[in-house]
């Protein structure tokens, strides 16, 4: 794969570093202060923009530790962001929403992202019966 190309729009985030070995996610940071009260809703600009693939979005998830050290939820669980989002005020945000009080800092380490191949056509065939062994209809456990 050629280099992927990024605008930083700060100097005070310290640089993308693909960890190799370690994990195949990379870790986005705060780019301002956000200062939030619980149940206030923000933007939290993560001070990049990425000329992706053609072919290929990222994925944008909060890090495991993100609600415990901060009290925050991404607000849509998942981001995607595929490879038309590339012009040069195209800055990646977190939308968060927070549980308590809390603030975060420039430089915070609050998401991740990995980039994915987009999934390939599909053709769906609609069937009466699908001829498996029932699981229970609900997840591995079937309960409700």
């Amino acid at each position: 794969m050629k280099p992927i190309r990024i605008k930083y729009f700060t100097n005070d985030i310290e640089r993308l570093a693909y960890i190799d070995g370690k994990s195949d996610w990379i870790d986005l940071r705060a780019a301002k202060e956000v200062s939030l009260k619980a149940g206030e809703f923000c933007l939290i600009p993560l001070g990049i923009a990425l000329e992706l693939p053609a072919g290929f979005e990222a994925h944008v998830v909060p890090r495991s530790s993100t609600f415990k050290n901060f009290g925050i939820i991404q607000t849509n669980s998942m981001g995607v962001i595929d490879e038309t989002y590339c012009g040069d005020n195209d800055q990646w945000h977190m939308p968060v929403l927070a549980m308590r009080d809390t603030v975060i800092h420039v430089n915070d380490r609050i998401c991740q992202f990995r980039i994915m191949e987009h999934q390939p056509a599909l053709m769906f065939e609609e069937v009466e019966e699908l001829g498996n062994r029932d699981r229970g209809g609900f997840g591995s456990t079937g309960k409700a």
